[in-house]
Parts: structure tokens; C-alpha cells; sequence
């Protein structure tokens, strides 16, 4: 007689196995799952960010290799999906999903993302996954075994096709459920792409990809082409700094750990460049980045001002990302200050028409780096817009106040929302009281670069780049 499922059948007579134990009834867990699961849990459960936690469960579970990055698939796929692996997860057990029990609930998410995303087979994937529940929440097991036969009925395209809203009525519902991404991120990125749909398509399907590591080569210190033989990768397609990385750890690239290179999407060392290359009339010693934490664009900037002859000042708020800053551009012409950038003028190390070059990489919602940090996409609100921008603001407004005459200030978001980035502009240059004007920012970039748009600003997409979605504003006080 077989035992029903999800139960132990009794055994009777001696104990089998070397030295007496029993053999487990179940194999064990294996251990790339587990610390998926564990990350992805951390993440909803903590507030965790992916890219902090996982490094440390990979090391605590030991894995290394494929089975390291069979857990960071795991993780990142399931976290950039969430939004359309729970409309299915909803319709397949019968109950919204916020009503299964968390830990069932991340293991379903996690199983159903193997069945629609990747090649695991569907045994296997629903095989382990039950295992998974029995383990996190044991009266579950069956409802799971249930759950995901369920989902394995159809392909991710069958599904969107029963529970999407059609594209004809409703665009935005029907790309989000598709795409896996909030209908307020859509509606702000299709704005962004001027009511494009084909485009804002490209650019969600982008988003959902694993973006490949970018270094940045430090001038003066290390070619990227040095760079690029040393760790096996290509030279960046517009950045003359970039180096895409093909794999492994970041910080065991030697010239990472001595600071000849650092970790830098293209796109922010593109906008920082393009600051640093603008034409300037008058003194060039003296530049500023006043939102530097943790250390990116400062540690780019320092090394273009060491050739030059110039300093920087490096204002960020937060001690321990101003300590950041200080471990990033060690060596370099770098003072970082730990204040509020917003001080120009009251604090004494920050003069206002003082500086020759100021950069603004102002604080912003991240809807541009969505792809690095999925689970952003899930944060945000609406409502987080209000505050941002208000500061992003008065920040612009003190840059202005610290640029000299003549002088230039680079306005940067990693977000394309056009409230974050042309409203944001235009206002606080309008209520700063300085006169400025508008450079066109677009030859300030590689020749070459295409999809760059009418000027004067610049937006990046990672659709069309490959970089994170940039926005760079260049202004030169009157």
C-alpha cells in the first residue's frame, strides 16, 4: 500500500544503514535553493537589500561556481518577477497570494519562477520546491504540490495571455502584468519615451535581464585596455573608462582592491566624465560633488583632477557613506566633508561662487538601476516622489549658489521620471535667483552615442545604452 503524500510510511524490523541509523526519508535540501530562499525571504521579510544579503548566505552555505550563481539566478530572477509570478501564483492556488503564509509564499515564488523562467525541468522544480515548503512551513507541503502542478499547466505567455488586460484597452495594466513591473513605474517610463509603447516594451524586458558588472579604470592609474586583458572582459562600448566585467567577484579584481579601478555602471561614469570634459572659460581648480556617497563619481572625479591639477570637495551627509567616500578615493586629491550639502554658504568650507565645477548626483527614487536592485521596483511609491523632489531642489539650488561665474553644475538622477529630472531642473533653476543657462549636453558624451534625443539634457536607458537610465542636466551660472 502506498503511503499518501506528503507522509512518512512506518517501517517495522531493524534499524537499516551503516551503524545502525535510518536513512533519511527525504534527500536534503539542496543548498542553492536554500539560500535563494533565504535572501529572498530576508528581502520581504527584513527589508534586506539582495545585493547585501546574498554575498553573505553564499559564504555561510559555502557555494561557489554554478551553485553560487544557480542561487543569485534564483534570487534576482524571482525578485524581478515578483509582480507577474504573484497574478499567477493568485489564480493558481485559488486565494491572493498575500493570504498564504510568508515563508510558503516566498518557497511558491521561487518554484513557480523555475517552471516559467528557466529550464529546471517541472518535476524537478516542483519536487524541490515541495521539499522547500516542508521544511519552512510543513502543513504546507501538499497546498504547494497542488499550487505549482497548477502552474505548470501553461508557459509564462499562456498565463499573461489569461490574466493580463488587453494591450488595446489597457497598455499599461497589460505591460505590467507582462513585464512583472508596478503600473506607476509604467506609466512613468512610457511618459519618459514620449507615449512609445514598442519602446517602453524594450525597456521593461531590459529591465529584466542581469546586467553585466561595469568597472571603471581609473585614469592615470590603470588602461581600461590593461584593465580588460587582466580580468578576461571587453573594453566599455562608450564609456573610455568601462570594462565589462564577464564574471566572479568584483573585489577580487587586483586592481579593484588597490583602487586603480572601482565598480561604476557606464552611465554614471559617462555623466561624471561629461562634467569633468565641458568647456570652461576661467579658473579650473576647484570642483565639488555635493551628494558623493559612497564614493563612485568622487573616486572618478579625483582621478581626472589629479591629471589636472585640481581638487575636490566630496559633501555627503551621512557619516558612515561619507567614510565610503573617504575609502574610495584614498590616494586622489579628494576632502570629503560630512555635512549637508545644502549648507553652501552657512558652512565655511563651502563658499558659495566658489567652485568651478559642481556635480549634482541628487538622491532620487533609483527607477533608472531597477535592473541592479529589483526589488526597488516593489518599494517605491508614488508618494516618495513629493520629498525627493523637494530636496532634489534644494540641492540644485545650493549648487548654483556654490558655482562661480561662469562656472558649471551637472545635474544628475538615475531615474527617468520627468519629474525627477526636466520639472526638477527647470524649477530650481527658476527659483534659485541665479541666472544660468542651459548647455547642450549631448556633445559632452562619446560621438557615436545614439538615442540621445533633441538636447539640451541627456536621458541614458539601458534598452538603448546598455547603462542605467541617466539623466544629466549641464548649467552654466551667468
Amino acid at each position: 500500500m502506498t503511503a499518501p503524500e506528503g507522509t512518512r510510511p512506518t517501517r517495522s524490523g531493524p534499524p537499516s544503514g551503516r551503524g545502525g541509523d535510518r536513512r533519511p526519508a527525504r534527500p536534503p535540501l539542496d543548498r542553492p535553493r536554500r539560500a535563494a530562499y533565504e535572501a529572498v525571504a530576508a528581502v520581504h521579510r527584513d527589508d534586506a537589500f539582495a545585493n547585501l544579503v546574498l554575498p553573505t548566505i553564499l559564504r555561510e552555505e559555502g557555494l561557489f561556481g554554478r551553485d553560487a550563481a544557480f542561487a543569485t539566478e534564483l534570487t534576482y530572477g524571482t525578485l524581478r518577477h515578483l509582480g507577474t509570478l504573484d497574478a499567477i501564483l493568485t489564480d493558481a492556488s485559488g486565494r491572493d497570494v498575500a493570504r498564504i503564509d510568508p515563508p510558503a509564499r516566498d518557497a511558491l515564488r521561487l518554484g513557480a519562477y523555475q517552471l516559467l523562467y528557466t529550464r529546471v525541468p517541472p518535476h524537478a522544480a516542483v519536487s524541490s520546491t515541495v521539499d522547500l515548503v516542508r521544511s519552512v512551513a510543513p502543513g504546507a507541503a501538499g497546498f504547494a504540490n497542488a499550487v505549482l502542478r497548477e502552474v505548470s499547466t501553461r508557459d509564462v505567455d499562456a498565463w499573461v495571455a489569461k490574466l493580463a488586460p488587453p494591450m488595446e484597452t489597457d497598455p499599461v495594466g497589460h505591460l505590467a502584468l507582462a513585464y512583472s513591473h508596478p503600473q506607476w513605474i509604467v506609466r512613468a517610463f512610457s511618459e519618459a519615451l514620449g507615449g512609445d509603447l514598442g519602446e517602453t516594451a524594450r525597456l521593461l524586458i531590459e529591465d529584466n535581464e542581469r546586467p553585466p558588472v561595469h568597472l571603471c579604470a581609473r585614469p592615470g592609474l590603470i588602461d581600461p585596455v590593461e584593465l580588460a586583458d587582466q580580468v578576461g572582459g571587453a573594453p566599455g562600448a562608450f564609456s573610455p573608462y568601462a570594462v565589462y566585467l564577464p564574471g566572479g567577484a568584483p573585489g577580487d579584481v587586483p586592481a579593484v582592491a588597490d583602487g586603480r579601478a572601482h565598480v561604476q555602471d557606464e552611465g554614471s561614469q559617462l555623466v561624471a566624465a561629461a562634467l569633468a570634459g565641458a568647456p570652461l572659460d576661467g579658473p579650473d581648480g576647484r570642483w565639488l560633488d555635493l551628494c558623493a556617497g559612497p564614493g563612485g563619481k568622487a573616486g572618478l572625479l579625483g582621478a581626472l583632477a589629479a591629471q589636472r591639477g585640481a581638487r575636490v570637495t566630496a559633501v555627503e551627509v551621512a557619516e558612515h557613506r561619507a567614510r565610503l567616500v573617504s575609502q574610495a578615493t584614498r590616494g586622489l586629491p579628494v576632502a570629503v566633508l560630512a555635512t549637508d550639502g545644502r549648507e553652501v554658504g552657512a558652512d565655511p568650507k563651502l563658499p558659495e561662487e566658489h567652485f568651478d565645477r559642481v556635480l549634482v548626483d541628487a538622491p532620487c527614487t533609483g527607477l533608472g538601476s531597477l535592473r541592479r536592485r529589483p526589488e526597488s521596483r516593489w518599494r517605491r511609491q508614488p508618494s516618495d516622489l513629493p520629498p525627493l523632489t523637494r530636496l532634489q531642489r534644494e540641492l540644485l539650488g545650493a549648487a548654483l549658489r556654490a558655482v562661480r561665474p561662469g562656472g558649471l553644475v551637472a545635474y544628475v538622477t538615475c531615474s527617468p521620471h520627468t519629474v525627477e529630472t526636466h520639472v526638477t531642473v527647470t524649477e530650481a533653476a527658476r527659483r534659485s535667483g541665479v541666472a544660468v543657462d542651459f548647455v547642450d549636453a549631448r556633445p559632452l558624451l562619446p560621438a557615436g552615442m545614439p538615442g540621445l534625443g533633441d538636447g539640451p539634457t541627456v536621458q541614458l536607458w539601458p534598452h538603448r545604452h546598455g547603462t542605467d537610465a541617466m539623466f544629466l542636466a549641464v548649467l552654466r551660472r551667468s
